[in-house]
């Protein structure tokens, strides 16, 4: 886990991990969230509303983000402040995910970082982009 501080921290830093998406946590975010949309849990209701197969939860997705700013960047020091998150491509179980943050900002007055933030999929296609204010408590 990174422990980045405000000082340690430059515009244009990334930091990415990458996550493979299991049938188990489509599950587990089901259950968590109370969601029972049939897209995400049958693959014939999604194939006839057009998908290959069962969608992932798009939030499911994001909440990667959660993981990027609370590990990665800037780690442990972080408190996500807002998030804005556009889903631009559909994830299936079994994709992998490269999910990536960049440093744009840095607002030392509140402490804040803005983040950049991409999901990629294991073909490099964007699944979502947004970007996410953290504060830095360190």
């Amino acid at each position: 886990m990174n422990q980045y501080t405000m000082k340690d921290l430059e515009a244009g830093q990334e930091e990415a991990f990458a996550v493979t998406v299991t049938e188990d946590m489509l599950n587990q975010f089901r259950t968590i969230t109370g969601d029972t949309n049939p897209l995400h849990q049958n693959a014939e209701f999604a194939k006839a509303k057009g998908y290959t197969d069962k969608v992932v939860f798009g939030m499911l997705t994001a909440s990667f983000l959660s993981t990027l700013a609370g590990v990665y960047l800037p780690g442990e020091n972080s408190l996500i402040h807002s998030v804005e998150t556009k889903f631009l491509k559909p994830v299936l179980v079994g994709d992998v995910l490269r999910i990536s943050g960049t440093v744009a900002e840095k607002d030392e007055r509140f402490s804040l970082i803005l983040i950049k933030v991409l999901i990629r999929n294991q073909n490099n296609e964007k699944v979502l982009k947004g970007s996410m204010k953290v504060m830095v408590n360190a």
